[in-house]
């Protein structure tokens, strides 16, 4: 059950205190009072309510006065001024101060309400791309890109040279290749680099809801849009938004995003007024969208304007030598993680070298991590390793068509035939195997897929 809105009001107005208070309350916010500038810093002292409604004239405090006090100790509140006759000078200076807007006495409740709501739709906006900015502003991923085969440096160097430009990239390759660190490489070395980094996983989303994820909307604007909310685009401003496996895109949502991206421009869902975002567009996909275009599932004119730079990523089997160094990385990775002392056997090494690595550099990272926790002693064995890796070791269970899969390795099997047999669409995946999509995108995940 979602929390009521906090306010405090101050005034020192008893019959007006009282009133409002009531009629705020019975419209669903759950209000406190404070007759004076000293009462409300008391209670700010130990409580951060989400709108504070300040009135301008106090007898103990300026509200001005309260208002900077309020600004230091509950940072995250937004603020209200409630003007009186004659105060207008004094309301625009509390704006200037931090004050979000003012109201003045008598104000009809309606349009009360409606500052709040504005309020709240902006505390809401700030504290998200404050989470953002906290956890998904990443650092320089130089040091975890690890490789030196001559198509993978070469994607790296183009990669390189394009961030410092605001033009919006497109990343191919296989699922669990490194498309989005070679997406946070280059937003770490642009100029967008201390503003928010968004990844939005397009496949993971019901394609219903992607709209208003990416755009945000209106109150009202479908059933349980209770509240106006603001889009990823715009929690992105500054910044870089980050598109993961567009080829997943309805075409009501690929019609937008071309808008987005000719005109920086969109509206919300169930909206009219026209939002312009500063967002750099970075996005990816496992798919052909090429192919796609032909089939009529992809819009050609999108995906030409996708197809100016293009980074493709090649596949872990084409990475020559890379495995080895991979390898010796994400040991010493997480053996530092975990404050283990571990190293692989060359039986080990060797397995992890002919393996055809279907779910790249991701199944590699989930293969060494597997085999550091189960392996009791200090040297990796091949039955520390996962699935059909461990089972081409020694000890392990055969038949006369060779080593017998785990249940898990058939499963994955299983799945990617059927994904195969439909061209990687994954709807039509998900029907045939009988679950929803959104759990087949989840065993994707864990299966490096």
């Amino acid at each position: 059950m979602n929390r009521s809105p906090t306010l405090l009001l101050v005034d020192d107005d008893e019959a007006f205190r009282l009133v409002l208070a009531g009629e705020l309350s019975y419209l669903g916010f759950e209000v406190t009072t404070a007759k004076s500038g000293q009462k409300a810093l008391t209670y700010l002292g130990t409580n951060q309510p989400d709108v504070i409604l300040l009135d301008l004239q106090l007898p103990d405090l300026s509200g001005l006065d309260v208002l900077k006090g309020a600004r230091t100790m509950s940072p995250g509140s937004e603020v209200l001024m409630l003007t009186g006759h004659g105060s207008m000078d004094t309301a625009i200076e509390a704006i200037r101060m931090g004050a979000f807007d003012y109201v003045s006495k008598p104000c009809p409740l309606d349009e009360l309400e409606v500052r709040i709501q504005r309020a709240l739709e902006r505390q809401s906006l700030n504290r998200r791309a404050t989470v953002l900015e906290r956890g998904l502003v990443p650092r320089d991923p130089g040091d975890w890109i690890v490789g030196d085969s001559p198509e993978f440096r070469k994607t790296l160097e183009l990669a390189e040279r394009v961030a410092p430009s605001d033009s919006t990239v497109l990343i191919t390759g296989e699922t669990g290749s490194g498309k989005e660190m070679v997406a946070k490489l280059i937003h770490a070395r642009s100029n967008r680099a201390e503003r928010p980094f968004v990844v939005v996983e397009c496949a993971a989303l019901q394609r219903e809801l992607l709209q208003s994820e990416l755009f945000g909307h209106e109150r009202g604007a479908f059933t349980g849009a209770d509240r106006k909310k603001p889009g990823l685009f715009e929690v992105a401003e500054g910044g870089t938004i980050f598109l993961d496996e567009i080829g997943e895109l309805s075409p009501s949502t690929q019609v937008k995003l071309l808008r987005v991206l000719d005109t920086s421009t969109f509206r919300h869902v169930g909206g009219t007024t026209e939002i312009k975002v500063d967002v750099r567009v970075v996005l990816a996909t496992n798919r052909d969208l090429a192919g796609m275009v032909k089939q009529e599932l992809f819009r050609e004119d999108l995906f030409y304007r996708l197809s100016t730079i293009i980074l493709s990523l090649p596949p872990l089997r084409d990475r020559e030598g890379d495995v080895d160094l991979l390898t010796d990385h994400f040991t010493k990775v997480l053996n530092d993680r975990f404050g283990l002392r571990k190293r692989l056997g060359p039986q080990a090494r060797t397995l992890l070298r002919q393996h055809d690595w279907p779910g790249n550099v991701r199944e590699l990272l989930h293969a060494v991590e597997r085999a550091l926790v189960v392996c009791e002693g200090d040297e990796i064995d091949p039955e520390h390793l996962p699935g059909a890796l461990g089972s081409r070791g020694s000890g392990s269970p055969v038949h006369a068509g060779g080593p017998l899969p785990s249940l898990a390795e058939l499963e994955r099997q299983h799945i990617e035939r059927v994904l195969d047999s439909v061209g990687g669409h994954r709807g039509k995946a998900a029907g045939i195997l009988g679950i929803s999509e959104r759990n087949l995108y989840r065993k994707l995940k864990a299966y490096g897929m």
